[in-house]
């Protein structure tokens, strides 16, 4: 299964959270693709950002605005029309949710109710993929990993309040959306990791803020393991199943797993082994402090997206590494950001087409 161009050419595509890490490449790969978007966000998480460096704004109409606020984000949703609808705001941080538990639960959880509500009004709409993450699963630190059919739960406020945000998805799919013959799916990735993420407390953007400032990291769990996965991975997912959802809702409107194949499955002293590689003069100590609880381990199980979508991942752990320092060098060299990202977006279409991994 490929992403068709001619499919999104011209459909009108709301998407939440398109100033973050991962809304701002779904918002270049749409822009690339010839379809009309609209965001919904707050501003921009981080400074820098994607959506500033890689000129997001310029792409799509956006709306800069809460997704607790019913009231706006109805208007703006409402008014646009969209065929599709991609909700990808949330409070995405483990730690961050150790500190702010109701904003969190009052981001995820409600303001997947305030999406889905307003959906049922937007009479085009055919197609929505919610975006949850990995983490909605009850972890029972399992070698195998989870599938679709497993257990929503969480040991944190973030990972509950995704396992809430499921229950919201299914309740709201079978009691309202289906009847609407628009499909609904629920999207679950692994840890998702590519250039232009500046986020607090994720691996990838500490050790790159380390190592450009030459100094040592202080790194918490050196032994978890986690499905490490470029941006483009997940994304391509998110794009097939929106094509298939809008033409056979009853099918596809599931949830869905995307993750990495099991040979990329890594513990963190690998990625950072491996990113020293890239960068010579780096080093890293263990964090002997106290820290939140967080899961050891965590796999997804990928079979039924590869089975049912055609979907696979492309681009190996290895590849995904130093794509991230070719990305942060060519910012580092103040290259237009935009051009590098389209072409790291057209090239990884080109292995799709091509079936390289």
């Amino acid at each position: 299964m490929q992403i068709d161009k001619n499919f999104w050419h011209g459909k009108k595509i709301f998407l939440t959270g398109h100033t973050g890490f991962k809304g701002s490449w779904m918002s270049l790969w749409l822009s690339l693709l010839g379809a009309n978007v609209r965001g919904y966000s707050l501003g921009p998480p981080t400074s820098p950002s994607l959506y500033e460096e890689a000129e997001i704004a310029s792409l799509v109409d956006s709306h800069i605005g809460d997704i607790r606020n019913y009231d706006k984000l109805c208007k703006s949703m409402t008014d646009f029309e969209p065929d599709i609808l991609i909700h990808m705001a949330a409070q995405p941080l483990v730690r961050y949710s150790y500190n702010h538990p109701r904003e969190t639960y009052e981001v995820n959880v409600m303001g997947t109710v305030n999406v889905l509500e307003i959906a049922r009004s937007c009479t085009k709409l055919k197609s929505i993929v919610n975006i949850t993450s990995d983490k909605c699963y009850e972890n029972d630190d399992r070698i195998g990993g989870y599938t679709e059919n497993d257990s929503m739960g969480g040991y944190d406020p973030y990972s509950s309040s995704k396992g809430c945000s499921e229950l919201v998805i299914s309740a709201y799919r079978r009691s309202f959306i289906q009847e609407l013959k628009i499909g609904l799916a629920s999207v679950r990735a692994g840890n998702v990791i590519g250039g232009g993420d500046w986020a607090d407390d994720r691996l990838i953007p500490d050790i790159l803020r380390s190592f450009e400032k030459k100094k040592t990291l202080l790194v918490r769990y050196p032994k978890a393991t986690r499905p490490w996965q470029h941006v483009l991975e997940p994304l391509s997912g998110y794009l097939i199943l929106a094509q298939k959802l809008f033409e056979n809702p009853d099918k596809y409107s599931q949830g869905w797993n995307f993750g990495p194949l099991d040979k990329d499955i890594k513990s963190v002293d690998w990625i950072l082994k491996e990113m020293s590689l890239n960068w010579p003069g780096s080093s890293w100590n263990l964090d002997v402090g106290s820290n939140p609880h967080e899961a050891g381990i965590l796999r997804l199980d990928i079979s039924k997206a590869q089975s049912e979508l055609g979907w696979r991942p492309y681009w190996s752990l290895d590849k995904t590494l130093k794509k991230i320092v070719n990305w942060h060098q060519s910012w580092l060299n103040k290259e237009n950001m935009k051009t590098v990202c389209f072409s790291e977006i057209e090239e990884y279409m080109k292995d799709m087409k091509n079936e390289k991994s």
